[in-house]
């Protein structure tokens, strides 16, 4: 299998970007046009036609983590986020912003989490819910929950075999316009695109013979 990751090196950073990963969102292309160069017969991205600074505020912009950073100029690389968040779009995947652990494999800040159950890329979202038609609310209601003790720190996504993705950690899920729908140090979210209760889980993957390592 062909390698994902391609890196970009400038003088005073390098841009990682995963092709599996990648969503498609262009914010990156949308925010600056000069360093990530849409439709490009070359290398299309650019790290010393921009500074380091607005690389890397559009570099976080990027929802699935597709688009990475490692500075060379003595300035610090990505953090983690002061509240672990996750919020669900409208028809579309779950957004993940925390030291994220995925599968006891893949670690990350950011990610974007297929929620349809048709990606060929799971856990992770390939957009194959527009093909799907996927619908699915991002603004489920609101549960009574307290502010987290301590709501950043590691977050670990266990994708469960046939099943839901485990949780485990401090988060804030959210809904896709930003309003808190609860808080919770464990949950398990739906990934079979079947749930009554999305984005729980209520165990629907069970009887429509759902399967995803």
């Amino acid at each position: 299998m062909a390698n994902s990751i391609h890196e970009y090196r400038g003088k005073e950073i390098v841009i990682g970007f995963d092709s599996k990963k990648c969503i498609h969102s262009r914010n990156c292309v949308f925010g600056r046009p000069e360093v990530f160069i849409a439709d490009s017969k070359g290398a299309w991205i650019q790290p010393d036609n921009a500074s380091v600074e607005d690389i890397v505020a559009v570099a976080q912009t990027c929802p699935s983590g597709a688009i990475t950073y490692e500075r060379l100029d003595g300035g610090k690389n990505e953090q983690a986020p002061a509240i672990n968040t996750l919020r669900v779009w409208e028809n579309g995947p779950l957004v993940v912003h925390a030291d994220i652990t995925i599968a006891g494999q893949t670690h990350t800040f950011r990610a974007t989490l297929c929620r349809c159950g048709a990606s060929k890329n799971k856990p992770f979202c390939d957009n194959s819910h527009i093909a799907a038609g996927f619908t699915a609310t991002g603004e489920p209601p609101s549960q009574e929950s307290a502010p987290l003790e301590k709501p950043d720190g590691p977050l670990t996504v266990s994708p469960q075999p046939n099943g839901s993705l485990k949780i485990t950690g401090a988060l804030e899920i959210c809904s896709g316009t930003g309003r808190t729908i609860t808080r919770t140090t464990e949950t398990w979210l739906c990934r079979c695109g079947g749930s009554a209760k999305k984005p729980f889980c209520d165990g629907t993957h069970k009887k429509i013979g759902f399967t995803a390592a």
